[in-house]
């Protein structure tokens, strides 16, 4: 059973951050992805007007290694993204559906990812391991989520969860994310995973 499966940035120190790298090193499970698949159109949108976060990022790019460092930069990140938005839906905001942006001061679901990769790109890490990624909740409602990849696995940046945690240990279904060659390309995520219920 791994251990410290998650932390949040009041409680996370040096000591914390080295054995969750020493426990996760051998235990690192990324997730399988499959072929390319449909775009969202919000996120599709969103390129026409920002084509400077859809483009081709390379081929074969090493995940980001996970330091003590990088560690707590996407804690951090996580949690002062979270605290500064306030959630509000797009009709609400904009009166319509599946309108992607930066946030100011409200956002939904895939506005606090964009927020969250575009300054975890700018703290160093590489665009191709940070995609917007597409889940289901365990009530069957769609949801987006942020997934860092690194060397010790796949990690989740969430506006409804306050702790970084591994994918596996989520209670959502993964359905697509960006591919990681290409911003403004998609691909479908192989979740293997018998059951949410399941997760540790």
């Amino acid at each position: 059973m791994r251990k410290f499966k998650k932390y949040t940035h009041s409680v996370l120190t040096g000591l914390a951050a080295s054995a969750l790298m020493a426990s996760t090193a051998s235990a690192a499970t990324p997730m399988k992805v499959g072929r390319y698949t449909s775009q969202p159109i919000g996120h599709y949108e969103f390129c026409q007007k920002v084509p400077d976060e859809c483009r081709a990022t390379g081929n074969n790019v090493e995940p980001d290694r996970l330091t003590e460092a990088s560690w707590r930069t996407m804690v951090r990140i996580n949690a002062v993204v979270n605290a500064t938005i306030t959630p509000r839906t797009d009709m609400q905001m904009w009166g319509r559906e599946e309108i992607w942006s930066y946030p100011v001061k409200y956002g939904d679901c895939e506005d606090y990812v964009l927020l969250k990769r575009h300054d975890l790109i700018a703290a160093g890490f590489k665009p191709s391991n940070l995609l917007i990624t597409v889940v289901l909740q365990p009530n069957g409602d769609g949801h987006a989520v942020l997934t860092v990849r690194t060397d010790h696995g796949d990690f989740i940046l969430d506006n409804l969860v306050g702790a970084v945690m591994d994918w596996r240990d989520t209670r959502y279904h993964y359905l697509k994310r960006q591919s990681t060659s290409n911003a403004g390309k998609w691909v479908d995520i192989i979740d293997e995973r018998n059951s949410v219920a399941q997760v540790r």
